[in-house]
C-alpha cells in the first residue's frame, strides 16, 4: 500500500508525531513502505534530488551514482510504489516529481512539539 492510496481523511495522521502519540496500528501499516524506501541510502538520496526541483529526468538522475541503469530503476520503482515520487513517460526518458502531499505526511509523522520536547 502507498502512502497515497488512501482518501485524503484517511492521509492525516491519526496521531500528533511519533513523540507526543503511539501510531495506530492503520497509520503503520501506511506509513512503513515510505520509511522503508527512505530507509535505503540511494533512495533517500533519490528523494532528495527529486524533491530539489520540479521534476527531474531519469536522465539526470542516474549520472549521481555508480549503478547499472537496471538498478536505478528498481530504486525508482520503489520510491513510486511507496507514493514518495510520481512519473511520467515521455518518449523514451521517464520524469520524476515529488508527492508532497506524501512528505507532509511523513513531515507530521515526524514532527516534535518543542513545548513537550524541553518538558
Amino acid at each position: 500500500m502507498s502512502i497515497l492510496e488512501s482518501t485524503p481523511q484517511e492521509r492525516e495522521v491519526t496521531c500528533c508525531g511519533l513523540a507526543t502519540t503511539p501510531v495506530t496500528e492503520a497509520d503503520a501499516v501506511r506509513l512503513a513502505p515510505a520509511l522503508k524506501a527512505l530507509g535505503d541510502p540511494v533512495r533517500l538520496r533519490m528523494a532528495s534530488m527529486i524533491a530539489a526541483q520540479p521534476e527531474l529526468c531519469v536522465c539526470e538522475i542516474a549520472p549521481a551514482f555508480d549503478l547499472s541503469s537496471g538498478t536505478i530503476s528498481h530504486h525508482l520503482k520503489l520510491l513510486r510504489e511507496a507514493g514518495l515520487v510520481g512519473s511520467e513517460r515521455r518518449g523514451t526518458y521517464v520524469y520524476y516529481w515529488i508527492e508532497h502531499a506524501a512528505l507532509e505526511v511523513l513531515g507530521t509523522l515526524l514532527s516534535v512539539d518543542q513545548g513537550a520536547a524541553q518538558g
